[in-house]
């Protein structure tokens, strides 16, 4: 068995704002300090630390966090599964606590949209090189749509609107804003931001005079591109009863499925069942979820289509009111359901779209 000891985070904050200058290893290595004071375990215990990063330049940047966090036992070991990356982490690195071959492993994601490193492809005739946004997500590019597109082909199957997207963004505001408070407790304060940045007052009429990303998914139903770091302690039973002070939060069960790369916001549904079935769980069991919201459309679908209890859904708010720091992403939502749970016990989960047609779920249980 393995469990969430601890979970912390970095603010998010947009791209271009009061991170623009922290690359993300100086995101990383703040909150893996604090992880370590706040469980009261010495960095020599730390058997890996698994860090996902979606758009940095190569090498590996879990071994420079590790590093830059005081760890140099530590080898690291960097993933990238894009959206999904900073979620899939944390199951990894149950994985490893299960298999027997590490005790404390701390897992999660860091990003910098706003040091992003300019890339570009080469070519064999010896033609300038091309720079690009974003790399291909499927070897078909007719099957590789815009995120944006997708989603609002997603919102055309399932009959969504832009007046209920524009809604569910704002509702996603509101939510944040209300639990800033207690909000503040799971972020580790770093180049003097404490709180999420993004997040506002978002009224209707303002959302409705955002303009159009494209067809009826609007800005104010898209999430930002963000900076932000996000970790879990991930520990063994053994560790937890030897440190009875911490709090435990079992990693029941994770799902990754792939999906249609056409449709990729709706693969979670896919994850999610598998998991669910796999326990022998229906979805009013969860008494919490956290959905990743990088379009109000995605999220909409999926909750529709796994039939999530919706009053259970982001309590805290979601990444419509934070921001979208990739790899980081789906780490932040495990963090926010470690604290969540931690108020309320019980089962819950979090799930997870990816570029490509990816899903990812994973279950805890406090």
């Amino acid at each position: 068995m393995s469990f969430i000891a601890a979970a912390l985070r970095t603010a998010v904050v947009p791209r271009g704002g009061a991170f623009k200058a922290l690359r993300p290893h100086e995101l990383a290595a703040p909150v893996i300090e604090a992880l370590l004071r706040e469980a009261g375990i010495g960095g020599a215990r730390v058997d890996q630390i698994i860090l996902s990063n979606a758009l940095g330049g190569g090498g590996n940047p879990a071994r420079v966090a590790a590093l830059a966090a005081g760890l140099p036992h530590v080898s690291g070991l960097s993933i990238d599964a894009q959206c999904a990356g900073g979620l899939d982490a944390i199951a990894l690195a149950a994985a490893m606590i299960d298999a027997g071959q590490a005790r404390i492993v701390i897992a999660g994601g860091a990003e910098s949209f706003s040091l992003r490193p300019l890339r570009a492809h080469t070519f064999a005739d010896g033609r300038e090189p091309e720079f690009y946004t974003r790399p291909p997500f499927s070897p078909f590019p007719e099957q590789d749509p815009d995120m944006a597109d997708a989603a609002d082909e997603l919102a055309r199957q399932y009959g969504i609107t832009r007046e209920e997207q524009d809604a569910y963004a704002v509702a996603s505001h509101a939510r944040a804003l209300a639990a800033r408070e207690r909000l503040a407790g799971e972020i580790v304060p770093l180049a003097g931001v404490a709180q999420d940045m993004f997040t506002r007052a978002l009224s209707p009429r303002l959302a409705a005079r955002t303009p159009v990303v494209s067809g009826t998914v609007s800005v104010a139903a898209t999430a930002v591109e963000a900076d932000a770091a996000a970790f879990c302690l991930v520990a063994s039973a053994d560790v937890l009863r030897e440190m009875p002070h911490l709090r435990g939060a079992e990693i029941v069960a994770h799902a990754s499925a792939g999906g249609e790369s056409t449709m990729p916001g709706i693969a979670p549904v896919r994850a999610v069942k598998r998991v669910l079935a796999g326990q022998g769980l229906r979805p009013g069991d969860l008494v919490a979820v956290e959905l990743m919201e990088a379009y109000a459309a995605q999220a909409m679908a999926c909750i529709r289509g796994a039939g999530l209890p919706a009053d259970r859904i982001n309590r805290g708010g979601g990444a419509l009111a934070r921001g979208h720091p990739i790899g980081a992403s789906g780490a932040i939502l495990a963090c926010r359901l470690y604290h969540e749970l931690g108020a309320t016990g019980g089962t819950g989960m979090c799930a997870i779209a990816a570029a490509g047609g990816i899903g990812s779920a994973l279950l805890l249980r406090a």
